[in-house]
């Protein structure tokens, strides 16, 4: 089970809550959980969230292992130039 914290308007999609707690073992298996448990957030996933780890950012590398006791953020994507 790993502790994530929720960012801007991901937070919004799941009724307010900053953080979730989640059964995972890699960034793949996280984002599959949440979009399970917490079906509004499928749009944000499909759209892209980067992952921060320990204050590093993963993007697309699904099969990051995630640690225990892991500093954990989930980032909307942004758009724009």
């Amino acid at each position: 089970m790993v502790e994530v914290t929720l960012w801007g308007s991901l937070g919004a999609a799941v009724g307010g809550k900053q953080k979730l707690e989640v059964e995972a073992k890699d960034i793949r298996e996280l984002f599959r959980n949440l979009a399970e448990q917490y079906p509004a957030l499928g749009p944000f996933i499909e759209r892209g969230i980067a992952v921060s780890i320990d204050g590093v950012i993963y993007r697309d590398t699904w099969s990051k292992e995630l640690p225990k006791d892991a500093e954990i953020f989930l980032l909307p994507r942004l758009a724009g130039g």
